[in-house]
């Protein structure tokens, strides 16, 4: 049986509640905008986050580190790694990997690659070797259809890896969700109505 967990457990953690807060604030000052745009499912849309404008700066990238590894170590603590499809996990994935190292439990960092390497193995995940049967962490940025949190799942397993947790910066609640928790379980820092007075 899958238990979801969600970050507001998390907030009776010192510093935990400060710093989501603050990347909070980070996101809806760079990365949000209401206007029309169309996303990478296709569909149109009256907002839109790009997170990797928090992702890519410093502080951002300290924040969500620091957040995504709390996180994984109230939901999978025995993850060992931790990565998703690039371009948007990627950044997500080294910041949650050094956090890791800082406090005392180092992850690996892990890229799914969106078509096969073109040489050598043509594998699909680059790694650090990381063992058949490894207990691993999905990350995304932004949770919309749930297309990239599902392709980057089925070919972590391909590679012999375990999935054991799905996590994201924010849940656009348009059914990635369900989508993705019929594979593994799924915890966003932030959803919509964190940013959406009406929704």
């Amino acid at each position: 049986m899958r238990v979801e967990a969600s970050p507001e457990d998390l907030l009776e953690r010192p510093g935990f509640a400060a710093r989501r807060a603050r990347l909070l604030e980070l996101l809806r000052a760079r990365a949000f905008a209401e206007r029309e745009v169309t996303l990478s499912s296709g569909a149109k849309s009256s907002f839109y986050i790009d997170c990797k404008q928090v992702s890519l700066d410093a502080e951002g990238a300290c924040l969500i580190g620091e957040l995504f590894h709390a996180v994984i170590e109230e939901v999978a603590p025995r993850a060992v790694a931790v990565g998703g499809l690039t371009l948007g996990a990627d950044p997500l994935a080294t910041a949650t990997s050094i956090a890791g190292w800082h406090a005392g439990r180092p992850r690996s960092a892990f890229l799914v690659r969106k078509e096969p390497k073109g040489h050598g193995t043509n594998q699909w995940v680059e790694s650090p070797q990381l063992p058949a049967g490894a207990e691993v962490v999905v990350v995304e940025d932004v949770v919309t259809t749930g297309a990239a949190t599902l392709k980057a799942i089925e070919r972590a397993r391909t590679a012999g890896l375990i999935v054991v947790h799905a996590l994201a910066i924010v849940d656009r609640l348009e059914g990635g969700r369900e989508a993705v928790m019929k594979e593994a379980p799924l915890t966003a820092l932030f959803t919509r109505r964190d940013f959406l007075s009406d929704s």
